[in-house]
């Protein structure tokens, strides 16, 4: 079995130990991060954690993070490319704070598992398995976050063969990146960038409306009160075999525009590519995309 097959069918662990970690400390960390982000991080317990966005002062996504609320410390878990604008992003407004930021990325390491068995395989190695999204429970030296029902992380250190040998079968993160488009994930980077506002990723999990003043919040409630959202990002497969860059146009059965994709991969399990696309609303929901709906943009 492959790692690709692994994933979709028990599950299979691969490295993610690109991705960046920051660590903040200090009696103000909590308060901090609370103004400078989108959800509410000062209603986090120990050993609770939450997904967020960090946005410019005219409402765009700087970068998103897993901030995870530890005894000690706040742990944000960001993608591989916005590591140094986040850490900078954050550091520019620790003035008077009794905070500080360390980025920790270079000296710990994560390994994800994923797949219909994945909860399984952990408790098959004796690590503890968290109830609820982005809860994370402390293994030794290792911790356990669970990011949904079948994809977990394992925050760890450099070098730990004992975990991934114990793990079963490795998948690459290209097999990884194909199943995240089958299950229609949206990454930082590839389909959430700095052009798009929050309400137009769909990702309304990331926000907590009632929390109060942070960076961005202006832009965010005045697109909530006005309902000025043209487009959101949804998961679509298209009965092709290559997949479109992104910026393609993708057609409705009328011929007209109908919106554009984001990150695509060929589904060898699907036998057609899926990807992320921002499509026109209100007619997103009902529109049918086949082989012929991708042009790809000159």
């Amino acid at each position: 079995m492959t790692g690709y097959e692994a994933l979709r069918r028990t599950s299979a662990w691969f490295d993610t130990s690109a991705r960046g970690r920051i660590r903040a400390t200090g009696e103000d960390r909590a308060r901090l991060l609370h103004a400078m982000s989108t959800n509410n991080v000062q209603a986090l317990s120990t050993g609770q954690g939450c997904y967020a966005f960090f946005l410019s002062a005219q409402g765009r996504i700087l970068a998103d993070a897993a901030i995870l609320a530890r005894a000690d410390e706040i742990l944000l878990d960001t993608e591989p490319e916005t590591r140094e604008k986040l850490f900078a992003h954050l550091d520019k407004f620790v003035i008077a704070d009794d905070v500080t930021l360390d980025d920790v990325t270079d000296g710990t390491a994560s390994i994800d598992i994923a797949g219909p068995r994945a909860e399984a395989r952990l408790r098959e190695t004796g690590a503890p398995v968290p109830e609820e999204r982005f809860v994370h429970l402390d293994w030794g030296a290792r911790t356990v976050v669970k990011l949904d029902e079948e994809h977990f992380r394992v925050l760890t250190f450099r070098g730990d063969g004992d975990l991934t040998a114990r793990l079963g079968e490795e998948a690459d993160l290209e097999a990884a990146n194909v199943v995240r488009l089958e299950r229609g994930r949206p990454r930082y980077g590839d389909d959430i960038t700095e052009r798009h506002l929050l309400q137009e990723t769909r990702q309304m999990h990331a926000v907590n409306f009632a929390k109060g003043c942070y960076v961005g919040q202006e832009i965010v409630e005045r697109v909530r009160s006005r309902g000025q959202v043209h487009k959101g990002l949804y998961p679509i497969s298209v009965a092709v075999q290559i997949a479109p860059a992104p910026g393609s146009q993708l057609t409705d059965a009328s011929g007209g525009k109908c919106g554009e994709t984001m990150s695509a991969a060929f589904s060898p399990g699907l036998g057609r590519v899926v990807a992320m696309a921002y499509l026109r609303l209100p007619l997103a929901e009902s529109i049918a995309l086949d082989g012929t709906a991708v042009t790809v943009r000159e």
